[in-house]
């Protein structure tokens, strides 16, 4: 069978599991991830935090903060900037006293690790960096040329993130190790790849096909326990919702969609493996 043909039957499954909700097992728990480094960048608010990842960027700081540990920005970097609150005093009616409100925010440039060059560093978290290489299917995303880096998770409003940086670069950022999360934004690269993600923002449209495809992905993979199919029916639900209409009718008006985003997936790791296996002889 074809890689859409699994897609396909993994989606009927998935779907007919979905026709009784209420026996679906609970969402699975989020871990966040936490990073065990002492950068500075790890102060940094959630959202700072996923711009510096969506860069490319697992380590980014400010150019003097680069110069403190012995680092030089490489001559003709450009810098990207992180959101810094404008703080002023005022006077608090109730009490009198002084303190401290945000008025609003300023962009504040800052450089990542790549972009810097001289003494090295202290070594990265080794239990992140192990779990972050071992992701199934990461293999494809080098191949795609996706930039995948990761955040503390805790507070942040999103899981995770897929951004066209531009032209044909692409980043996913994590937020937690689900593996849910992983294959929701590898489909959404899938699904850009194929020409298909032309919706702007969170479109219930490709929220579905990436929620759907990721837990049709990972029951591919044989993950059944990690398809996490009660996170994935309250996901799509609360789009559904948003468009009121039926869960099951937002998944069949986009399940070629889906299928076709899923299928690239394996295709794509099923060449890079042939390539490997040609190189080796």
């Amino acid at each position: 069978m074809n890689c859409y043909g699994r897609a396909a039957e993994a989606a009927n499954d998935i779907l007919q599991a979905f026709e009784n909700p209420n026996s679906l097992p609970a969402p699975l728990a989020k871990i966040f991830i936490t990073r065990k480094d002492n950068a500075p960048c790890r102060s940094w608010s959630w959202r700072n935090q996923l711009i510096a990842a969506l860069h490319g960027h697992d380590d980014a700081r400010g150019y003097q903060q680069w110069r403190q540990v012995g680092r030089q920005v490489k001559e003709g970097e450009k810098a990207f900037y992180i959101l810094s609150p404008c703080v002023k005093s005022v006077v608090d009616e109730k009490t009198g006293e002084d303190k401290q409100v945000v008025f609003g925010y300023r962009g504040t440039p800052v450089f990542g690790l790549s972009q810097t060059e001289g003494e090295p560093l202290p070594a990265a978290d080794s239990e992140t960096r192990r779990w972050f290489q071992d992701l199934p299917l990461r293999e494809v995303a080098d191949e795609w040329g996706l930039s995948v880096k990761v955040y503390e998770g805790s507070e942040a409003k999103s899981l995770g993130a897929f951004r066209v940086v531009g032209g044909n670069g692409c980043s996913i950022a994590l937020g937690v190790t689900n593996l849910s999360t992983w294959t929701h934004e590898l489909v959404h690269a899938a699904d850009h790849r194929n020409g298909n993600l032309t919706e702007l923002g969170q479109h219930w449209h490709s929220e579905t096909v990436a929620e759907l495809g990721g837990a049709v992905l990972l029951n591919i993979l044989g993950y059944r326990h990690e398809t996490d199919l009660g996170g994935c029916w309250e996901y799509i639900q609360h789009y559904a919702e948003a468009e009121e209409i039926d869960v099951l009718k937002a998944c069949n008006l986009v399940l070629d969609r889906t299928c076709r985003a899923v299928a690239l997936i394996p295709e794509t790791a099923e060449a890079v493996d042939g390539c490997r296996e040609e190189t080796a002889v």
